[in-house]
Formats: C-alpha cells, sequence, structure tokens
C-alpha cells in the first residue's frame, strides 16, 4: 500500500496507535520493567514516585509478584502528595494479606491520616484500613470507623458505612454491638448518600433488629427518594420488613383479602373485592366459576409464602391445610389509619417512575404488599413502560408480573395487546407472555387476542406454534363461551396435523399435535358429557395419528370415558382389538396406557362383551410379559397378581396360584386405582412457591442464597413514646454540617474511645481512695470458713484534692447488711462524711452514688473455665479430646500457655500411643507470626509443643488428663497440631482464648489507681454491652422473703465468676453501691488486675454497672494498657463473654 511512500498498512496502523496513546499511561503496560523502580521509590522528587508507583501497579495488573517492594512503597504512606498517597494505598490494600508484618507498620500514618484537614485523605485512609484484612487491625479499625462516622464530611461517613460489612466479616460475633450502635448512628444522618450506604450495612451486619428503624423511620421514608438507586432498593426492602413486623400486613391490601371475606362478610373490608375477583375470573362474564373459586386459595398462598421461609413453608403438607382464618386480626393494620404505613407508601410512589428497573420493582412490591386494593392499579403502568423500555429487564419484569395477573386479573387486563408476542422476544419471554395472556383474558377481549393467536400458528417455529395451541387450551378453560370455538379449531388442526406428521418427525411437528390433543383433552375434562362427540372423532382419527405421545393421549381419553354416552362402549372392543393387534409397535408411552385402558375397561365392562375384554387383556398382558422394557414388564405382573380374581372364570392364569381368600382385597384395590375419575382442576397453585416481588427467587423459583421472607406480622413491638424522646433528643443535637466549612484538626483528632472516656470518667464515680484489703484471684481459693462477703471500708471523699478522706473505721460484717442497707443506717452513715460540705461549685448539684468495698471470698468455687471440643469421636475413631485453659503459668517458657487436655476413648477398643505433635515443625517460618511485638517475633526457637507424656493405653471408657504446653503465634489464631494415635494422624486445631495469654497481677487499690492514672489517652479503651446472667440466678430465688442485699451479692458473683472464668486476672477491688433503692446497682465497680505473659505489661480492667438487679445491666468494659493491640482484642473478648 503507498509503496511510493515506502508506507505499508502495518506501519501505518503503528502509528496510528501511537498518536492515541499520547498523553496516557498506556506505556507502561509495554514495558514496565525497563525502568529500574527501586531508585524512584526512594526519589525526593513526587514525580518519580508516581511514576513508580504506576509501574508496580501495572505489574500487578500483568500478573507479576512484586511484593519485594514493600518496604520501600510503605515508607511512602507519609508522603503530602495525594497522588503519591492513593497509590500507596492501592498497592497496600493487594499486599496487607500477604505481607501482614510490614503492612501493620503503616497503621500509625493511617490514623494519622484520619485526621488530616482534607476529607479524601481521611476517607483514603480510612478504606486503607478496612481493605486491610487482618484480624489482628479489626480493634482499631473498629475506633477509626466510629471516628469517621462522626466527621463533618458526607463522603467520609459514606466511606465509614462502606467499610461496617468488611470489619464485620473479620470480628462477626465480638463487635455486633459495637457496629450496631455505628449503624444506627448513619441511618440518623442527613445526608441521603450516607443513609444509603448505611442501609447496606445495616442488612448485611444486623438485617433483623429492625428495632434500630423505630426512631428515624419516617424521616429515612422521607430521605427515600434522594438516595442513590441501589441503595433505594435496599432501604425499601429494609421499611417493608419494619413495616410488616411491626404493624402487619394492611386489611385494605390483596393479601390479607380472602381472610377479610370469610370473617367479615361483605360488608367488611375485603367483601367486595371478593365479588370482584369472581367478576374479573368470569363468573358473570362468562369465564370459569371454578378459577374464581380457587382465587381466595391462592391469595392466601401469596401471602403465607411471603411470609414464611422455605423450611416453614415445606413443613405444611398442602396449601389446602391452612385456610384464610389462620391470619391473626390483631395482626393487622389499617394502610389508611396507620400514619406510618401511609407516608411509606407515599415516598415510594415517585420511584414507580424510577428510570431503574430494579427500583420501580421494589416500589412496585410495596404496593402490591401493602396498598389498598384499589390503589394497586398504579403499579401497572410503571410496570408496563419498563417492560417496553428496557429490554435487558423484560424476562424478570414479566414474571412479576406473571404473579400479579395470578392472584388479580382485573389489573392486566385491560392492557392484553402489551403482551402480544414480537419476533425479537426469546423463547422464555414468549411463553411468559403466552402464560399471562391466557390469565388476563377476558370474555370481551378474547376474540382480539384469539385472532393474534391465529397468526401465532402460521409461524415457521413449531414450538413456538405449540405453546400457542397450549395457550388456546388454557383460555378455552377459563372462558366457557369460546369452549365450542376453540375445540372446532383444535380439531381442525388436529386433522390438519395429523396428515403431515408421523413418528419420525422432529419433536417440534410432533409436539403441535400432542398439545393440540391435550389442549382438546383438557376441554373435555370440565364438561365430559357434551364433548361425547369429540371422543368420538378422537377415536377414528387414531389410525392416522402415528406420534406416540398424541395416541397415548387419546388411548387414555378411550379408557376414561369408556362408558360415556350410547356410542363410545360400542366401539370398545373394535378399539381394544385394534391396539391389542399394534401393541408390539407402539412406543413405550403407548403401550402404558394400552395396558391401563384393557384393564379400566375390563373391570368396568358388563355383559356378553365382558369375555372379549378379558380375552383381550390376557392376550396383552402376554404380550407385555415379554417385552424389551422392564417398565413394561413389571406393570404386567403387577396387573395379572391384581385381576387374578377378575380373571378366575377363564380359569387360573398362568403362573398365578388361585387364592381365594385374598381376591376380595385385590379386586378393592384394582377398583380403587383405576375406578377414580379425574377431576377438573384449573389452579396447580397449591403446588407452588411464590416469593417476595423484585427478589432473585422470584425468578429462579427456589430460596437463592440470602432470600429472607417478610418477618411475622406484628413481630416487633416498641413503644411510641420512646420513638417521640428519641426524636427531641435528636432535634436538639447538632448535626454534621455538609458544607465547605474550616475542618479544624483539632476538632477531628478526638475518637470514639475518647469521647467514651470522657462519658466514663462524668458518669461513673466509683469509691473512694481509701486503702482496703484486696481479695484473692481466681487461683488463690480462701479457706471455706472465710466469711461469705466482707466490707473492708465505706466511704466517699468530696474532699479537694489535697485533702485526704476522714473515713470510718474498718468494719467486717460476717453475715448481717440489713443494718448497713436500712434508711436509717444509711442516712447516718452519709452525715458522717467529712467533706461533703466542700464539694466543688461544680459538683454542688450532682448526687454521686455511694458504695462501700468488699471482698468475695468464695468466688474461686464459682470459677469454671469453659471447655472446647478439640477432636470429636466421630473423626478420631472413637477418642474423643476436649481442652480448657488453665490458670498454671508454664515452667518452661513465658510464651507457652497451659492448656488442660483430656482424653477419653468412646470406642469398643483399645487405643494406644497417644501424643501431640506440632503440625507444621519441619517447616515453621518468620511469616506465620502476626503479632508487632518484638519479643514474639524474635522467639521462633521457642518450640510450638512441648512433648508431653506419651498415653501408652486407653482402655475403653477410661479418660486421662494431661498438661499441654502450647506457644501461640498470634493471640488470635490457632495452631495447627497433629494428634497421634494408634499409628494414626489426626490434624486439629486448638484456638486460643485471650484471657489466659496473662497472669494475675496482684495490687491493691492505690496501686491500681496510680498505674490507671499512668495510661490515659490511647492506652485506655472503653467499650458497653448488656448483662443478663444475674436475672437467671435471681429467679432462681426460692425464699421470697430473701433480703434485697442476696441480689447485690449476686451481681457481684455473676460478673466476677464471669470474667475469670474466661482470663487469668487477679479481682482487686468490688466497689458495692449503697443507695436508697435497694434494687439499684449503678455504680457498682469491679477491678481486674494482670500481666501479659509474653513481656509482662500490666493490663487493667475495670467493669463499671448501671441499671437494677431485676433489668438487664449495662456494663461499661474499661481497658488500660500500653500493649494497644492485645488491649483491644481483650477489650472486645470482655464484651463478647460479658454479654
Amino acid at each position: 500500500m503507498f509503496p511510493q511512500f515506502g508506507a505499508t498498512a502495518e506501519s501505518l496502523s503503528k502509528a496510528s496507535t501511537m498518536v492515541f496513546r499520547i498523553g496516557t499511561d498506556a506505556h507502561l503496560y509495554d514495558d514496565p520493567e525497563d525502568v529500574s523502580i527501586a531508585p524512584l521509590l526512594d526519589s525526593r522528587f513526587d514525580s518519580e514516585k508516581r511514576e513508580a508507583l504506576k509501574r508496580l501497579l501495572a505489574l500487578i495488573a500483568q500478573g507479576f509478584d512484586v511484593s519485594n517492594f514493600f518496604p520501600q512503597v510503605v515508607k511512602n504512606v507519609a508522603s503530602q502528595s495525594l497522588e503519591v498517597k492513593k497509590l500507596v494505598y492501592l498497592y497496600l490494600l493487594h499486599y496487607a494479606e500477604k505481607r501482614p508484618n510490614e503492612a501493620l507498620l503503616s497503621i500509625n500514618c493511617f490514623q494519622k491520616d484520619l485526621s488530616d484537614p482534607n476529607p479524601l485523605v481521611r476517607a483514603w485512609a480510612l478504606r486503607a484500613m478496612a481493605g486491610i484484612r487482618l484480624h489482628v487491625v479489626a480493634p482499631i479499625v473498629l475506633v477509626a470507623v466510629g471516628k469517621c462516622a462522626r466527621d463533618p464530611s458526607v463522603y467520609v461517613r459514606k466511606c465509614a458505612a462502606n467499610a461496617l460489612p468488611k470489619l464485620h466479616d473479620l470480628h462477626q460475633e465480638e463487635n455486633t454491638s459495637a457496629l450496631e450502635e455505628i449503624v444506627n448512628m448513619l441511618l440518623n444522618d442527613h445526608s441521603p448518600g450516607v443513609v444509603g450506604a448505611a442501609a447496606a450495612a445495616f442488612n448485611y451486619i444486623c438485617p433483623n433488629n429492625l428495632s434500630l428503624l423505630s426512631r428515624n423511620f419516617k424521616r429515612l421514608c422521607e430521605t427515600l427518594p434522594d438516595i442513590e438507586e441501589w441503595g433505594q432498593i435496599i432501604l425499601i426492602g429494609i421499611l417493608l420488613r419494619y413495616v410488616v413486623a411491626k404493624y402487619g400486613l394492611a386489611k385494605e391490601s390483596i393479601m390479607t383479602s380472602s381472610y377479610c371475606t370469610q370473617s367479615s362478610g361483605p360488608e367488611k373490608h375485603g367483601g367486595d373485592f371478593h365479588d370482584e375477583a369472581l367478576k374479573d375470573s368470569g363468573d358473570i362474564q362468562g369465564i370459569n366459576i371454578e378459577g374464581g373459586a380457587d382465587l381466595p386459595k391462592l391469595i392466601t398462598l401469596l401471602s403465607r409464602c411471603y411470609t414464611e421461609g422455605p423450611d416453614e413453608y415445606l413443613s405444611h403438607s398442602t396449601c389446602t391445610s391452612v385456610s384464610g382464618n389462620e391470619l391473626d386480626r390483631a395482626s393487622l393494620t389499617s394502610s389508611k389509619d396507620n400514619d406510618d404505613v401511609r407516608i411509606f407508601l407515599q415516598c415510594t410512589s415517585p420511584l414507580l417512575w424510577s428510570h431503574n428497573s430494579a427500583v420501580v420493582l421494589a416500589a412496585s412490591g410495596v404496593h402490591w404488599i401493602m396498598a389498598p386494593k384499589e390503589d394497586i392499579k398504579r403499579i401497572v403502568k410503571p410496570l408496563l413502560f419498563v417492560l417496553r423500555s428496557s429490554p435487558d429487564s423484560k424476562y424478570v419484569v414479566l414474571c412479576n408480573i406473571q404473579v400479579f395477573a395470578k392472584a388479580m386479573p382485573s389489573l392486566f387486563a385491560p392492557y392484553a395487546e402489551d403482551f402480544f408476542i414480537n419476533s425479537s422476544d426469546s423463547y422464555q419471554i414468549k411463553s411468559l407472555k403466552f402464560e399471562i395472556l391466557s390469565t388476563i383474558a377476558t370474555d370481551s377481549s378474547i376474540s382480539v387476542i384469539f385472532q393474534e393467536f391465529q397468526d401465532y400458528i402460521k409461524d415457521p417455529d413449531r414450538r413456538f406454534v405449540a405453546d400457542t395451541v397450549a395457550a388456546i387450551g388454557l383460555c378455552a378453560q377459563r372462558i366457557r363461551t369460546v369452549a365450542n370455538n376453540c375445540l372446532e379449531g383444535l380439531l381442525s388442526l388436529v386433522r390438519q396435523e395429523s396428515l403431515v406428521c408421523d413418528s419420525t418427525l422432529l419433536d417440534g411437528e410432533a409436539g403441535v399435535l400432542a398439545q393440540a390433543i391435550m389442549s382438546v383433552k383438557a376441554i373435555i375434562k370440565q364438561d365430559p358429557e357434551n364433548h361425547e362427540k369429540v371422543i368420538i372423532q378422537l377415536i377414528r382419527s387414531l389410525d392416522s395419528i402415528k406420534v406416540p405421545a398424541a395416541r397415548a393421549m387419546i388411548i387414555w381419553i378411550v379408557g376414561e370415558y369408556n362408558s360415556l354416552g350410547q356410542i363410545i362402549p360400542r366401539m370398545l372392543p373394535t378399539v381394544l382389538m385394534y391396539l391389542a393387534r399394534c401393541f408390539t409397535s407402539e412406543a413405550l408411552e403407548t403401550k402404558h396406557q394400552i395396558l391401563s385402558t384393557a384393564v379400566k375397561v375390563m373391570l368396568f365392562a358388563q355383559g356378553e362383551e365382558l369375555l372379549t375384554f378379558r380375552e383381550v387383556l390376557s392376550y396383552v398382558l402376554d404380550l407385555a410379559k415379554y417385552d424389551p422394557d422392564y417398565d413394561v414388564r413389571d406393570r404386567a405382573r403387577i396387573f395379572k397378581k391384581l385381576l387374578a380374581g377378575h380373571m378366575a372364570s377363564q380359569g387360573p392364569m398362568e403362573g398365578i396360584p388361585s387364592q381365594p381368600q385374598n381376591t376380595d382385597l385385590r379386586t378393592a384395590l384394582a377398583e380403587h386405582i383405576f375406578g377414580g375419575k379425574t377431576k377438573s382442576t384449573l389452579s396447580t397453585s397449591n403446588n407452588y412457591r411464590f416469593y417476595l416481588p423484585g427478589s432473585l427467587s422470584q425468578i429462579v423459583l427456589h430460596a437463592a442464597p440470602g432470600y429472607e421472607p417478610l418477618p411475622k406480622p406484628g413481630s416487633v413491638v416498641y413503644d411510641d413514646s420512646c420513638r417521640d424522646m428519641d426524636t427531641a433528643l435528636a432535634g436538639g443535637r447538632t448535626t454534621n454540617s455538609d458544607s465547605s466549612g474550616t475542618n479544624d484538626p483539632d476538632t477531628l483528632s478526638g475518637s470514639l474511645n475518647e469521647e467514651s472516656t470522657s462519658n466514663y470518667s462524668s458518669g461513673h464515680s466509683v469509691a473512694s481512695s481509701a486503702e482496703s484489703e484486696y481479695s484473692g484471684s481466681a487461683s488463690e481459693v480462701d479457706e471455706p470458713a472465710s466469711s461469705l462477703i466482707q466490707f473492708s471500708e465505706v466511704g466517699i471523699s468530696y474532699s479537694k484534692p489535697n485533702e485526704s478522706a476522714e473515713g470510718n473505721g474498718s468494719t467486717s460484717i460476717s453475715d448481717e447488711l440489713g443494718g448497713l442497707m436500712s434508711k436509717r443506717a444509711l442516712e447516718s452513715w452519709l452525715d458522717e462524711q467529712p467533706g461533703f460540705s466542700e464539694c466543688p461549685p461544680s459538683k454542688q448539684g450532682v448526687v454521686l452514688p455511694s458504695s462501700a468495698r468488699i471482698s468475695i471470698r468464695d468466688i474461686g468455687n464459682r470459677v469454671k473455665p469453659k471447655t472446647y471440643a478439640l477432636l470429636d469421636p466421630a473423626n478420631g475413631n472413637g477418642l474423643r479430646v476436649d481442652y480448657l485453659f488453665s490458670s498454671e503459668i508454664s515452667s518452661i517458657s513465658p510464651m507457652h500457655i497451659c492448656v488442660e487436655t483430656s482424653f477419653k476413648n468412646c470406642s469398643t477398643e483399645i487405643l494406644t500411643k497417644i501424643c501431640f505433635t506440632d503440625e507444621n515443625q519441619s517447616s515453621e517460618s518468620s511469616n506465620q507470626a502476626l503479632e508487632t511485638d518484638e519479643s514474639l517475633s524474635t522467639s521462633y526457637d521457642v518450640p510450638t509443643v512441648v512433648p508431653m507424656e506419651e498415653i501408652t493405653s486407653l482402655v475403653p471408657g477410661q479418660t486421662t488428663r494431661r498438661i499441654l504446653q502450647v506457644r501461640f503465634h498470634h493471640h488470635l489464631l490457632p495452631v495447627k497440631l497433629a494428634i497421634w494415635c494408634s499409628d494414626k494422624k489426626y490434624s486439629v486445631k486448638l484456638r486460643p482464648e485471650m484471657g489466659f495469654f496473662m497472669k494475675p497481677l496482684p495490687m491493691d487499690v492505690e496501686a491500681f489507681k496510680s498505674k490507671e492514672s499512668q495510661l490515659p489517652g490511647m492506652f485506655e479503651y472503653i467499650r458497653s454491652c448488656t448483662f443478663t446472667d444475674h436475672i437467671e440466678e435471681l429467679n432462681c430465688e426460692k425464699d421470697p422473703s430473701s433480703l434485697m442485699k442476696d441480689k447485690f451479692l449476686v451481681v457481684c458473683q455473676s460478673l466476677a465468676s464471669r470474667m475469670l472464668s474466661h482470663a487469668n486476672l487477679f479481682l482487686v477491688s468490688v466497689d458495692m453501691p449503697v443507695a436508697v433503692n435497694h434494687d439499684d446497682v449503678s455504680g457498682l465497680c469491679l477491678r481486674f488486675s494482670g500481666e501479659i505473659l509474653s513481656n509482662s505489661i500490666p493490663c487493667l480492667i475495670t467493669i463499671t454497672v448501671e441499671g437494677r438487679c431485676s433489668e438487664p445491666l449495662k456494663i461499661f468494659a474499661k481497658m488500660n494498657c500500653e500493649e494497644t493491640m492485645f488491649g483491644l482484642n481483650m477489650l472486645n473478648r470482655v464484651i463478647a463473654f460479658l454479654s
């Protein structure tokens, strides 16, 4: 090409490609390693760093491993360039899971960026922290998410909402309560973008905690039209579930129409609709009455399917066993009188005309379930508009319209032309349109529909023609006035197809004839007496029809209606002899029908022809006995057994001895099997399963993963006064500003912990600082002779900081608390406080709770460490291995944890040579450890498992115990071990318990408070939960006259035993409140101390209680620890086992 210019097509193509690539980064993918990347990462210029990072990301996109640059990339995380910072974040997210130790080095930079004045930097930092899928950083990410949820920037708050599902995946159980609090906060946000993301987080984290929506339901409804489209879909589903759970179904809706009709009569709600439904189904206009009678059952089935899960639905044997009266009238509401339901319907009405077809379906589902019947018609035109304007979603929309049309045919009856077939429609869409057309056809529109069907029958696609014939049959069954016309057309089609069809044609050609006869058979079922001539015509065409399926159906009609009229019985001998001659050459399905028809005719024949029928049947059974198909042979044998009594006049049948004692039973069984007449049943909804409109399950017709039905009506109970109070409180708060105001770094530096700390210090004043004797840890069991509870000192300090409190002398009470708890003793005790009048002015109006410090003497007897299963007998060849964590301290190394293991032989044989070994002993590498602590990272020479004494033999039923010393690589990750038993290896995972990575640290209250004051700020973390263990123990009290003092003691014992059962701690003190209300336990404070085994760092835990003894208690847990990561994880663990 153009040789005079020296150019070729290839060179011109390359030149044009180069022109289009100018100004882009496409050259990075050509040869990304042509420049040394390492020097560029260490450059002083941001442009060179940016170039190097782009090349690294290009290599990652091409599948190269560039993790060796991780340390150099991490250094640039503190860069001031936004482009460099963003590229570094992308790199870290890709390799954080592979290089966890190095990734943890960047956490401090992320935390620093969370206070950056630029909201983009704050959002990027949060996204990067949440994207690092490491269990170790989950507590830090939780704090960061809580901080960003209060950020002034909308984008940062939205990123916080998007980070919640990622955080939930890391610690699903421990962080649920804290995550729900953040979700609740974000749902109360005034930005639609944040609310949409918060709705997605709610649906992922706590979809069943619908009570969170009570306080801001109306505002969520008002915000709904402004949320992004995909957020609208999620929020619509959540709000619908809440409305149904709180108020129930609307009594004016179609879901409860059958119930209201049966229970209230026509004068109540739903009576008019029942008459309208029968009218729509054709009782008045000529439509089959049976279809209308099935409509209330279908509606009842819909309401059941929407509110019952798959398991609950399958537990019912049949749909008809549950009537409409099963609904509880108390769980019904009025969509006209209920403000919440009315607002919800009003706010979803504009979404019916959304550009997103999924939003239209979701809004249509709301109106279908909750709107009054007269307002449901508003969903029709939006659905038809989506059907015409969105080809991609046409199938999904048709699937939902199909359900709507089945339950309420009048909705789409005026729009039949919208469901006519287009040439571009797929086969699945054509099938749905046929079913919808046959459902919504009325006496006025059937002529237009049949005229359209006549054009479809001429189509060259024979499978499409067969579907058209099936639709004609359905219309004829529903509308009696056109049944005769349809029969004439179908018989004409049968004659036409029988002339051109034979058994060798393709399935599509044969399918038209078979479908035509199947439609004729369905019409005959409805009124056999008036269609005797049609049956005779089919019998006469039997010789010309060669399609096996068509012949089988005609033969079935002969057997089913063998006694109908006067002509058919006289034709039977000729027909049966013809079928007997053709038996060997027939197809399998035709042979089955010949056998069944011969039996039916013989059973109910009378007179002279009975002998002929017996001979024909005997002849056919003999032929079937030697048929190549085993199914035909088995049927013949069964029929011979059943009909032995009927064939008695011919003598005993071959191979069948005479058994007169069983003749009556066999005769009754044969007549029961072959004598029952089939009933005309148009509706097949009893065996159909419906799913919520717009769901994937409704398309695939089974419960897809993640599908949840609507909650039980009235399952959420919430006091409206609480909502009003919450609304009033929310109105007084300062809302987050979306404007471009000043982003003061000081205002952004406060974290969730700092806010909680301030609340803790201001709202939870505890005992005085006077000296007291401390109680022992769980490992130090006191002597039984000591008193159950001992008061060491009582006092409150209201003096100035430099003044010392003048407390009472130490008082020891063994078993009498009533004097102290009496009102007079309490008043006299309060009057003796010397510093009460010198209270600072800021605290004059605050009544601080009084407290008394006690020691619980028998707490060691209540401590019961939890036992875990390590090896199940089913997997261990009869060996059962359980373990619990011991409070003993390892004598080998501070890195080891003592685990008490029990071995039990559950088999019937002797087990030998039982021992533990390290699963990864031969290939232990440094990347197994995720702990950044230096002492852990340099201790890989310490063995994972200290060899224990081998158990030589274990007889059946015997149990033995061993102490196993294990070194965990991290306090959150399990250790892989191998159990050897009888020379067989069983791989197991030993999961750690964080509380036993510590040992008790004895100290008094003064030392505890002094150490606590040295660990403020970033070393102090607070979380809250609800505690209920004490309620069950209080309810077990048998003596109704027991003193109120016992309630305080029960709460103390429950809290202390729960803590010491899950952690190896020292109980420092218990400060018990002394209040006028004996049931109020607010102010109860328990202090625990311990130190981490690996580095001897102190760990202080303070438990403060609020609430009444007889109710669930609000627990505030505070952790003070220099080891930030361990402290956060331990705090989460404390919250987990307390709640």
